[in-house]
């Protein structure tokens, strides 16, 4: 979804052009739920900078109706702050407009996949390395519940046997998942599994290998 039609229009045939299917182009939030209240699409693509509402706001309400969904934001801002508050969101990734056309399919294949996607340039804090104090801090904020999620994670656990294995929710999984991502500052699934085993937030389970960096 995009308020630049030319852009909107370029970047349809281009995923085309590749092989993917384009459900929709869409020019408005409102439009953007109207279309998703009776269709759906494996990724969302969200400019920023919609006509009528913040394209993070629209993301929001999207991913509360439909957690599942996988949103990509696609913006013209190079800014790290935009980036942290898509991520904060649940956006699964964020690439600038000027990005490649071979890069931005790639991209969106990552997604798809289950990959969260980002200019490194652009995640906030993505080249300091934690004190460790900092790290102690950060790991104080989960909750018992936060951490079984977080061993399953480790394990390669999907949502559906997260939920299944502790008796609660996807929905329930996704909100434990979400809080252990912004608790940790960390982008990704892959991400908190392996900032888990580098600190051993959780003991790391015997049969599994720990993820690689």
């Amino acid at each position: 979804m995009d308020d630049h039609v030319l852009f909107a229009e370029a970047i349809s045939a281009a995923l085309q052009d590749a092989g993917m299917g384009v459900c929709a182009a869409v020019i408005n939030g409102r439009d953007a739920i109207a279309f998703l209240e009776t269709d759906r699409a494996d990724v969302v693509l969200m400019d920023l900078g919609l006509p009528d509402r913040s394209g993070l706001a629209v993301g929001q309400e999207i991913l509360e109706r439909w957690p599942e969904m996988k949103i990509l934001a696609v913006t013209a801002l190079d800014d790290p702050k935009a980036v942290d508050d898509a991520l904060r969101t649940g956006f699964r990734g964020y690439l600038t407009k000027d990005t490649p056309v071979a890069r931005f399919i790639s991209s969106l294949e990552a997604i798809v996949d289950g990959h969260v996607v980002a200019p490194h340039r652009l995640i906030p804090g993505g080249h300091r390395r934690r004190p460790a104090d900092d790290i102690s801090l950060l790991v104080t904020q989960l909750t018992s519940r936060e951490r079984e999620v977080l061993g399953l994670l480790m394990e390669g656990a999907d949502g559906r046997t997260i939920a299944r294995r502790l008796g609660i929710s996807r929905n329930t999984v996704r909100t434990h998942v979400q809080s252990i991502l912004t608790k940790l500052q960390v982008h990704s699934r892959l991400e908190a599994a392996t900032f888990a085993v580098r600190h051993h937030v959780v003991p790391v389970p015997s049969s599994q290998t720990p993820p690689s960096a």
